[in-house]
């Protein structure tokens, strides 16, 4: 299984991108990219397993008290901007892009919108 490329991290939800694998995500990424009282942002698009993740990966960065802003069913493009406008840390979009229905995907931005 290969869950990380070009673009992020991507896979099939339930399988291979799991609510467990967000959350530890998320904690680990706050612990090591972010200082306490940090914020991050995070969109998703539309796809049914969107808030399951976008749960998962607040649950990890709170774990580290870091700040989470969740902007809901957002554009992609719409997150690098967001990002630097409210001076956060770390800009996440949870989609798939292309891929079939059943994927999802994580991908990271840093504070200047630039994944």
């Amino acid at each position: 299984m290969r869950l990380f490329g070009t673009d992020g991290i991507r896979g099939i939800t339930g399988q291979d991108l799991t609510a467990d694998l967000a959350t530890k995500l998320g904690n680990v990424a706050g612990s090591l990219l972010c200082e306490e009282s940090d914020k991050v942002v995070i969109g998703r698009d539309t796809r049914g397993s969107g808030e399951m993740l976008e749960n998962a990966l607040t649950e990890g960065f709170v774990r580290q008290g870091i700040e989470v802003i969740k902007l809901g069913v957002i554009p992609t493009p719409a997150i690098a901007y967001i990002t630097g406008k409210l001076g956060a840390v770390l800009g996440i979009v949870i989609s798939a892009s292309h891929n079939p229905s059943e994927y999802n995907g994580i991908k990271f931005f840093n504070s200047n919108g630039v994944k």
